[in-house]
């Protein structure tokens, strides 16, 4: 069976195709720049690129770009677009609805009603499987939503304090997101500590960033709560924001709710306190220059994360691996350094020269230490092919 796993933003459509349960990668590509005459077709397979610069005007006809290259005699690996079984999503948020869902016209309206809780991803993406599932009718949608693997978190620990009924009848509790990496994570570290490490914290760290506590394999915490919007700063998300102060904000600006709503989310973070940008490289050369805001921006991120860090601690009563993930968590050895510093009473120790130089997939930590520090590269694909070809031969 081939799974495609799609990646859609508001302007591009990038997939990866799967042969399950193989898990083998056959190929990837996508589409840039969506709407624009200098539209960019692409697919890789076997290393070598081939694109085109042609119009696509919407994300109906991205897929169709795609379905092209793939059976395209000379640079496809498909006899026909048919062989496609379903398209699988890494879906966000949805009111109500969580796990992997078949889309249908409930879950989509589902995705609709928490559109301004997670405006960067909702709308787009429903916009695209409406226009999928217009111009394809019979190739199923899977949605694989992120907040599914975190829905064992203990209710004590995704509860907040406010009327019952909004947690009940409007969906406000902590539901945590990037479930498809920090799954990826506790799969693979299981396999790469033969299943020693029980207590695991997982780091995503990127443009997007959250933690994750992991008890035996499933979620026992998440950073995230109701929104993307919260938890760690992000690059130009806000994180944590106490609510109260939205008046505050509100009557010295002079902005809508609605203005400051899209500056919480798309100019905050590490981009708001830096002033620099939104990208943690540019925001570390500058700190080493001697920007004072870089290196408050560099400051808050690192605290934020070991605060989440401690918390996890208590909740897990220790902990067997640390993983560093992302972006920024597999590349940032300033990061890693900054969060593992003076951790030694809790077992966490970083060799501070193969930190300094490493790349790809392994341990930092000393053999004796008594906590593994590990870097493990995400695989957020292989999650929602697996997860896609799990519903589509379920039983039910």
């Amino acid at each position: 069976m081939k799974i495609l796993v799609s990646n859609i933003g508001s302007t591009s459509f990038k997939y990866r195709l799967y042969a399950m349960p193989e898990e083998t990668l056959l190929a990837r590509g996508g589409v840039e720049r969506i709407g624009a005459e200098n539209s960019r077709s692409y697919v890789i397979r076997d290393g070598e690129t081939t694109e085109k610069v042609a119009p696509v005007p919407d994300h109906g006809e991205a897929l169709s770009a795609c379905f092209g290259q793939l059976t395209d005699p000379e640079t496809g690996c498909l006899k026909e677009a048919g062989e496609i079984a379903a398209i699988g999503f890494k879906s966000v948020h949805a009111k109500g609805v969580s796990g992997v869902q078949l889309v249908d016209e409930k879950v989509l309206e589902a995705m609709e009603a928490f559109a301004k809780v997670a405006p960067a991803h909702n709308p787009p993406y429903v916009k695209a499987m409406r226009q999928l599932k217009s111009a394809y009718p019979e190739l199923p949608l899977v949605a694989a939503f992120e907040t599914g693997f975190h829905q064992t978190v203990p209710r004590a620990n995704r509860t907040y304090a406010i009327p019952y009924e909004w947690m009940t009848d409007l969906g406000v509790e902590r539901w945590g997101f990037h479930g498809a990496s920090h799954r990826y994570i506790a799969g693979r570290i299981a396999e790469l500590t033969g299943g020693k490490a029980k207590r695991v914290i997982s780091c995503h760290l990127g443009g997007s960033s959250s933690i994750c506590a992991i008890e035996n394999g499933k979620s026992v915490g998440a950073s995230m709560g109701m929104s993307p919007q919260s938890g760690l700063p992000n690059n130009n998300r806000v994180g944590d924001l106490d609510v109260f102060a939205l008046p505050a904000i509100l009557e010295g600006t002079d902005k809508s709710l609605e203005e400051v709503l899209d500056v919480l989310a798309n100019q905050s973070g590490l981009l708001g306190i830096s002033g620099v940008g939104n990208d943690l490289r540019e925001i570390e050369e500058a700190a080493a220059g001697g920007n004072e805001r870089a290196t408050l921006a560099i400051d808050v991120f690192v605290e934020s994360i070991r605060d989440y860090l401690g918390s996890y601690l208590v909740r897990l009563g220790g902990l067997d691996a640390l993983v560093f993930t992302g972006g920024i968590g597999e590349n940032s050895s300033v990061i890693r350094e900054r969060v593992c510093r003076g951790l030694d009473g809790f077992g966490i120790v970083l060799d501070a020269s193969t930190n300094e130089s490493f790349k790809g997939e392994g341990r930092l930590s000393p053999e004796l230490s008594a906590t593994e520090v590990w870097v493990v590269p995400t695989n957020e694909e292989i999650i929602v092919a697996r997860q896609s070809y799990e519903r589509l031969t379920a039983k039910d």
